[in-house]
């Protein structure tokens, strides 16, 4: 089992190449570093960039909190316990193009004085037009970093992923999914080793997508339907996302746990997208049933090849 200080080193390592990586993307991002104490115990590091480059807003979060456990704290795996230490990375990145989709990613580790110690995270993929290409190449980039270690499930975290990242208010997915796990308590020497690999992995699979889309041309009424695709992430952030309730119910920084809203938003009563129209297309597919984006045939392919790779 590695230790607080191994899992935070490995956790700010992932931070710094993430940034470095969208920096590569978009050299006139400006990440400005803000570390925060927290009343109680612990503190971090908040990296957020905004303006007018490619990147409208990102935030690429480290924290590692401790101290008493909230009597009102919603993690229920914590409650029965005295004291708790967590730590994680939290990313979020809003690109300007609407052509460019939106990323979330976080990995985190909780403990508590009652024994209990557990890892979580999860990455997916929020268009606001729809592109098939990135979509299964997110999916496969996931499910092959998923193959490379048994304690890993790509199909049933993909299912949890589509779950958990869905607005039952309005019967949509906030986007295309990816994967979400939480509670992992057994073997934590090799989650803790999946984990390293999935934050390679979405370092290198997510800004290879932003540069293929983030110079392609648009028009006002596109950025008009990406800002009111924005409400929608808006929405699931305050109302249904469980990091959010986490984050205010132990006091933490509310600049850093609210830095995952887009710095621009629209809402508009009542609007549907012209039939036929891409708009109507990403609509139909976010209201429909949850896509396989990587068939069987492949998974199983991969999984074959990967294994043939260690023997």
């Amino acid at each position: 089992m590695p230790d607080r200080q191994t899992i935070e080193a490995g956790y700010r390592g992932f931070q710094e190449r993430f940034v470095e990586a969208l920096l590569a993307v978009d050299p006139d991002a400006r990440f400005q570093p803000d570390a925060w104490d927290r009343p109680g115990g612990g503190g971090g590091l908040s990296m957020v960039a905004g303006g007018d480059s490619a990147i409208e807003k990102a935030a690429v979060n480290f924290s590692s909190v401790s101290g008493d456990t909230p009597g009102q704290l919603s993690e229920r795996w914590a409650i029965q316990s005295d004291r708790f230490y967590a730590t994680g990375v939290s990313i979020i990145v809003h690109p300007s193009n609407p052509h460019a989709p939106t990323f979330h990613a976080n990995i985190r580790y909780f403990e508590t004085d009652a024994g209990l110690a557990w890892f979580g995270g999860g990455a997916d993929l929020t268009p606001h037009y729809l592109v098939v290409e990135d979509a299964e190449g997110f999916h496969l980039a996931l499910a092959e970093s998923c193959l490379r270690h048994p304690v890993a499930d790509y199909p049933g975290w993909k299912a949890t992923c589509d779950d958990y990242f869905h607005l039952p208010h309005r019967g949509e997915a906030r986007g295309v999914g990816g994967i979400f796990f939480d509670h992992l308590r057994d073997r934590l020497d090799d989650v803790w080793a999946f984990q390293m690999d999935l934050a390679d992995t979405i370092t290198d699979v997510y800004p290879t997508i932003l540069e293929r889309r983030k110079d392609t041309p648009f028009s006002q009424a596109e950025r008009q339907w990406q800002l009111y695709r924005r409400g929608r992430y808006v929405e699931f952030n305050l109302v249904w996302d469980r990091g959010t309730k986490f984050g205010l119910e132990t006091s933490g920084r509310t600049e850093s746990i609210l830095a995952s809203l887009p710095p621009l938003v629209r809402f508009e009563y009542g609007y549907e997208p012209e039939p036929g129209s891409p708009e109507a297309e990403l609509t139909e597919l976010l209201r429909a049933e949850p896509r396989d984006w990587v068939p069987d045939s492949l998974l199983s392919s991969r999984a074959t090849t990967l294994r043939g790779s260690h023997e």
